[in-house]
């Protein structure tokens, strides 16, 4: 099931077209036939005639001058065949022969169109919304070669839309939208240009996959992103581990840097007051860990203690 969606509502293609202009035609042959008929002092009954006269003329002359706006161009068919495009700007046309039978907007478009539950390559079904940006560039093809450009255009989009998905894999398809767009506006455009008609772009605005299948990707990008953590948790522990063998290699066959580095832990550990450190007595040995000891119990006694109040004793 596919629908078509406009998102901007497109000006009439048929108007009137009539301004100032023709009230100053009206105005001016039918004021100028009166004055005429009343300066030739025409009896009453014969200046009410004349008079009458220049006003149906004037109103026949006010239909010729048109207005197209900068965007418009009219096409215009006299006795049924195809005179000419007119505009922008002020034109003149010859009442009731000629005939102005649409008007043509040539400023770029916009046209929203969905596909709906469309299978994709590895049979998905998605449903996809998309926007077109198109221009009529020829409007004399636009006009006499359809009946109705607009809704072609919508279809033409349609159906490349479908096309284009059923050629697609779903995850090339929400990793490469502009792919997808490229693809869609040379497809579009291929087929709109025979009709005058040229496609600026085309945007892919949503696609919408069953909700048990994004529940499936959104488990499977979660355990990727987990495999991945361990495996670089365990990398890290690999490179620790060179690390820890090149340091052992490094102490045994440098004993004073072993001992340098004990005397470091040692004193990391018992730089904070009221820190009890139980060690071995062979590593205490080696380090000369009692002579330290003793010599920081030796400079503690020979610290000054505070002196007592007066009153004390």
């Amino acid at each position: 099931m596919t629908e078509i969606t406009h998102d901007v509502p497109h000006p009439a293609n048929h108007k009137r077209g009539m301004s100032v202009i023709s009230l100053l035609v009206f105005g001016l042959v039918s004021g100028t036939v009166a004055a005429a008929a009343l300066a030739a002092g025409l009896a009453r009954e014969l200046l009410i005639v004349v008079t009458g006269g220049g006003i149906a003329l004037g109103a026949f002359l006010s239909l010729s001058p048109r207005v197209a706006s900068q965007w418009e161009r009219a096409v215009v068919l006299r006795l049924g065949k195809f005179v000419g495009l007119r505009g922008p700007g002020l034109f003149w046309i010859i009442p009731l022969l000629d005939e102005i039978v649409v008007w043509i907007d040539v400023r770029v478009r916009t046209t929203g169109f969905a596909a709906e539950r469309t299978l994709t390559r590895d049979t998905v079904p998605v449903n996809v919304d998309a926007v077109l940006f198109w221009q009529v560039a020829d409007a004399e093809r636009a006009a006499l070669g359809l009946e109705d450009y607009e809704e072609a255009v919508a279809w033409a989009a349609q159906t490349a839309l479908r096309e284009i998905i059923g050629k697609t894999d779903l995850a090339d398809m929400l990793a490469g939208r502009d792919v997808l767009d490229a693809s869609m506006q040379k497809l579009i455009d291929e087929r709109a240009r025979a009709w005058g008609i040229t496609v600026k772009s085309v945007e892919i605005r949503d696609v919408v996959i069953p909700q048990g299948l994004e529940d499936a990707m959104s488990r499977r990008a979660q355990a990727e992103r987990e495999k991945q953590a361990r495996v670089i948790l365990g990398d890290a522990e690999v490179e620790i581990a060179h690390k820890f063998a090149a340091a052992a290699s490094i102490y045994h066959s440098d004993p004073i840097a072993l001992q340098l580095r004990s005397l470091n832990l040692l004193y990391e550990g018992m730089k904070e007051r009221g820190t009890l450190m139980i060690i071995p007595s062979t590593m205490a040995d080696s380090m000369g860990a009692a002579s330290y000891a003793g010599l920081a119990a030796y400079a503690a006694q020979q610290q000054p203690r505070p002196a007592l109040p007066s009153g004390d004793k």
